[in-house]
């Protein structure tokens, strides 16, 4: 928390910077959940990568600007972007309409559901099996994780607690705690972004055993208002996808990474 605190001061010192004695390119600073492997994360080296972070890096060099990229805790990162901290989000964040009275979305480019995701345990042949199936998984009683301020979070409250199932809902500072957390058995499931879990639990002893049918989609988010910035993007966005590079990003990340 407090390194992320850090990266941040010094990274829109560094932009602040770069920004008054550089060139002529306006730099632009992306806030990004730095734990959300395919979209974003910071890699063994301590450098930002993933399919947001190489997409939007594609993004600025075709459309004139530059960009640096700022770790943000995830259920601060609208506050940290309407506080004019940072200047877009660019992190696997699912179109809201609550987030949409609060924040710009460029045209979406990316479509998810959620999984369900359990850990695996040795079964009679000794071969390891899901410990639940989908059902089971978020039965009464069963304790359910999930990333605080994510779909994840609000699709368990909205559709399981609310609705009178009783589940305990226990939440963390970014789904990999989760993953941590059902691996040792403090959990019985985690409910996460599909793309994200399946590249999460690549080589663990962890299953999805289903998904959730949310056809949530994902866009960068500007401050409201900032229609400059948001017509950039989208430009970009559409040159992105109309490029041999996006089928490269995709295949990278999302398919066959």
């Amino acid at each position: 928390m407090l390194i992320q605190r850090f990266l941040l001061v010094a990274v829109l010192v560094m932009g602040v910077c770069v920004a008054g004695f550089g060139g002529d390119k306006p730099v632009y600073v992306d806030g990004i959940d730095a734990a959300f492997p395919p979209f974003s994360y910071i890699d063994k080296n301590g450098n930002p990568t993933g399919f947001d972070v190489e997409a939007l890096q594609w993004i600025a060099n075709e459309m004139g600007f530059e960009v640096k990229i700022v770790p943000v805790d995830w259920d601060a990162i609208i506050p940290t972007l309407k506080a004019g901290n940072i200047d877009l989000i660019a992190s696997g964040m699912t179109i809201t309409p609550e987030r949409q009275k609060q924040v710009d979305f460029t045209d979406p480019y990316w479509r998810i559901n959620l999984a369900v995701v359990v850990r695996e345990v040795k079964g009679d042949d000794g071969a390891l099996v899901p410990q639940y199936n989908i059902f089971s998984a978020v039965a009464p009683g069963k304790t359910v994780g999930a990333q605080r301020g994510t779909t994840a979070q609000d699709w368990l409250t909205e559709n399981l607690i609310d609705a009178g199932v009783e589940i305990k809902l226990k939440v963390y500072d970014n789904f990999l705690l989760a993953l941590e957390d059902l691996l040792i058995g403090r959990i019985d499931a985690a409910v996460m972004d599909e793309p994200t879990a399946r590249s999460a639990i690549a080589g663990r002893d962890a299953a999805v055993v289903g998904t959730i049918e949310t056809g949530e989609i994902y866009g960068y988010a500007v401050r409201k208002g900032d229609t400059k910035l948001l017509s950039l993007l989208n430009e970009g966005l559409r040159r992105l996808k109309a490029s041999p590079e996006w089928d490269k990003l995709v295949q990278k990340w999302l398919i066959g990474g």
